[in-house]
């Protein structure tokens, strides 16, 4: 049995539908009900839905032998384990967004506000550019308005939150979409089982493009 966690939501349901696919259907998921997992013996699948940034924990702990988590929370949060395919869905890019007039003459330490701290603070120590990272956990748009910071570092899907708050990307940190992850001692004793899954998931997901 191949126990998975997908991230509640739709890009979850997205997500397993690719599963379903690929001959790992589970039937019962879309019962209208409150459960959290769901089984299918004869196809020697478990699934479970849990908070999206809490898949990666699941994975990693070995709760789960797979999962599926933005890059975002791979490039955050560190998780010891193994990524196996990008999946192509919920595409999106970690950015750097400021006040349109905003001018960076890198002469003093620059504010950046932002939910993920350890994301900025690396991208910007290649830069060799000095910060204050201001950690805040919403609206993280307004606080360059506000004089709380200079730029924030956020998730930007259409950018049309930052549009109507005046804001625009300057940079681009890195491009999120949705990864296949194994734990590894999973991946060491399940390898036939989990490497069948994921060439199965590679063979639908081969002809996207992000």
């Amino acid at each position: 049995m191949i126990n998975v966690a997908l991230p509640k939501g739709r890009l979850g349901e997205k997500i397993y539908e690719i599963f379903a696919a690929a001959g790992y259907e589970c039937p019962s998921i879309k019962e209208n009900n409150r459960k959290l997992i769901f089984e299918n013996a004869e196809k020697g699948v478990r699934y479970f839905w849990v908070k999206p940034s809490d898949v990666s924990i699941y994975v990693e702990r070995g709760a789960a032998d797979i999962g599926v988590c933005g890059k975002d929370i791979l490039v955050e949060y560190a998780p010891d384990v193994y990524e196996l395919l990008d999946l192509k869905k919920g595409v999106c890019r970690m950015a750097v967004a400021a006040k349109k007039d905003f001018y960076d003459n890198g002469e003093r330490t620059l504010k950046v506000a932002t939910k993920f701290v350890n994301a900025a603070k690396s991208f910007y120590a290649k830069k060799g550019r000095a910060i204050d990272v201001i950690k805040l956990n919403g609206s993280i748009e307004i606080a360059p308005i506000l004089g709380l910071s200079d730029v924030i570092v956020d998730i930007v899907e259409t950018g049309t939150t930052l549009k109507e708050n005046n804001l625009e990307v300057v940079e681009t940190v890195f491009p999120i979409s949705a990864r296949l992850i194994a734990n590894k001692a999973s991946f060491k004793f399940k390898t036939e089982e989990i490497e069948r899954l994921a060439e199965g998931i590679r063979a639908l997901t081969d002809g996207e493009t992000v």
